[in-house]
């Protein structure tokens, strides 16, 4: 997994007076996962709203390298008789399942299934179609091509998708925290003098991450004749961290 490189962005809005009551502190949210809100109460800001308060807003994301793959197999019959589309495609599927689950580095799972019929002209059934998946998710592309292409002659491929694994983003989205923080105090100091206060006080502050995302289609491909296994290769997604948040400003110059 790599990790490209980090951009932070922001913006601030201004209102004249503070108002509400909170709890906590920003702190915290460096110990407790994304999506998360931290909030102080200044006592006197509380009891008078003396203290102009300002939002503001502050982000830094990545770009992290697609470490995962899901392989969509597919296996379609047809026939004049129901059950026998039933056999066959129920056939098909154990087959392939059970070789896809003796390769241990691919999870292989069952994926959509559908058998129904095709009307004729005169409005009767003139035949019967099914279809079944196997999915198969792995972190080694290798594994997960040859095992596809091995299956291919029952259950060619009908989709191919990458992602960023649930473990990569948290490990990522941890180190852009740090930094979404950072900037979050840096601008919080700038807009602070900017007004002409010496200084701030946090009213409260939400972390939030972009979580796990779904897999990412990649181009459609099938594999049917194919007689090697075809590299595979992932792209990068996008992850951001963001901090908004409300502070009051104090100590007018």
């Amino acid at each position: 997994m790599t990790a490209g490189r980090s951009g932070r962005t922001g913006h601030f809005s201004f209102s004249p007076w503070a108002s509400g009551a909170v709890s906590c502190a920003l702190m915290a949210a460096l110990a407790i996962p994304l999506s998360a809100r931290a909030q102080t109460v200044p006592e006197e800001a509380a009891s008078t709203g003396k203290w102009p308060q300002v939002t503001l807003n502050a982000d830094a994301s990545a770009e992290v390298a697609q470490d995962m793959v899901q392989i969509t197999l597919a296996a379609e019959v047809s026939d004049g008789s129901q059950s026998k589309v039933t056999a066959k495609l129920s056939k098909a599927l154990k087959s392939a399942m059970d070789q896809a689950k003796a390769e241990t580095r691919v999870k292989a799972r069952s994926g959509n299934y559908r058998i129904w019929p095709n009307m004729g002209k005169d409005g009767k059934i003139s035949a019967w179609q099914g279809r079944g998946e196997i999915i198969l998710e792995s972190s080694d592309f290798a594994a997960a091509s040859d095992l596809a292409n091995a299956l291919a002659d029952r259950t060619p491929i009908a989709g191919l998708a990458f992602s960023v694994s649930r473990e990569a983003r948290l490990k990522v989205e941890q180190e852009l925290l740090t930094q979404a923080v950072a900037a979050f105090q840096e601008r919080a100091r700038t807009v602070s003098a900017a007004f002409g206060y010496g200084s701030y006080e946090l009213r409260g502050v939400d972390v939030g991450g972009g979580g796990v995302r779904p897999f990412a289609p990649a181009a459609r491909m099938m594999m049917a004749e194919a007689k090697d296994a075809v590299p595979l290769e992932g792209g990068t997604e996008r992850v951001t961290v963001s901090v908004q948040g409300s502070i009051f400003l104090r100590d007018k110059k």
